[in-house]
C-alpha cells in the first residue's frame, strides 16, 4: 500500500500562535503581564514559529513503493566546511534572531559562550528533527553538520549585536524595557546598578529614649 501526503506548517503552527497571542492579551488585560513584554514574548513566538516552518515543515509523509530507500546514516553529512558553500549563509542569517533574542528572554545567556552554547543546542535539536523525520516519514529531509556550524555563528552575531544595542542609551531603556524580569540582561542591570550607586544603606534606626 502507497501512502504520500503533505502537512503544511499554517494549520499546524497557525493555531498555535492564536492560542498564544489569545493568551497573551488576556495576560496583558489582567495586569500580569507589561504590554513591551508581551510583544518581545510574541516576536519570539513568530520567530519560532517561522524557523520551524522553514526546518521541519512541510511534513512530507511517504510509505510504500515511493518511500526513500536510502540508508539513515547516509542522510548525515559529518564533514565540516569541506562541502561548505554559500547555502550556509541563508543559516547564519536565520539564527541571528535567536541570539539577540536569548539575554532579553532567557537567563542563563549571560555570556557568548553559553548564548552559543544554547544557539547549538537549538540548531542540534533541529538537525535531530529532521533526521527523526526522514526515520518516520521517509520524507528525504538530509541532516548536515555545516548546518549546525552556520546556525551556531548565527547565533554568536545576533548575541554580539544585542550587546552593543544594550551598550546604546537610546536602545537600552527600550530592551530592557520589554525583556523579561529574570532574564540575562535584567540581571546583568541590576549587577552595573548596585556596582555604580553602591549598596543602599540600612536605615537607621531611631534612639530609643528611656524615661
Amino acid at each position: 500500500m502507497n501512502i504520500q501526503f503533505q502537512v503544511d506548517s499554517a494549520p499546524v503552527l497557525g493555531p498555535l500562535l492564536v492560542l498564544f497571542a489569545t493568551g497573551t492579551v488576556v495576560q496583558v488585560r489582567r495586569g500580569a503581564w507589561d504590554r513591551r513584554r508581551a510583544l518581545l514574548q510574541l516576536a519570539a513566538a513568530v520567530y519560532v514559529a517561522a524557523v520551524l516552518s522553514l526546518t521541519i515543515f512541510p511534513l512530507n509523509m511517504v510509505w510504500g513503493d515511493y518511500a526513500n530507500q536510502a540508508s539513515w546514516i547516509s542522510q548525515i553529512n559529518f564533514i565540516p566546511l569541506l562541502t561548505a558553500d554559500i547555502t550556509m549563509v541563508p543559516n547564519v542569517i536565520m539564527m541571528v534572531p535567536a541570539g539577540f533574542l536569548l539575554p532579553l528572554v532567557f537567563r542563563h545567556a549571560t555570556s557568548a559562550s553559553r548564548a552559543t552554547l544554547m544557539t547549538a543546542a537549538a540548531s542540534l535539536a533541529v538537525e535531530a528533527a529532521q533526521l527523526l523525520s526522514y526515520l518516520v516519514l521517509n520524507n528525504g529531509r538530509a541532516v548536515d553538520v555545516n548546518d549546525l556550524l552556520a546556525n551556531t555563528l548565527g547565533g554568536l552575531i545576533g548575541y554580539a549585536l544585542v550587546v552593543l544595542a544594550l551598550r546604546a542609551p537610546a536602545l537600552r531603556r527600550p530592551l530592557l524595557a520589554a525583556s523579561l524580569p529574570r532574564s540575562a540582561a535584567r540581571q546583568d542591570d541590576r549587577r552595573r546598578t548596585v556596582t555604580v550607586d553602591g549598596p543602599r544603606p540600612a536605615p537607621i534606626a531611631a534612639p530609643v529614649v528611656r524615661p
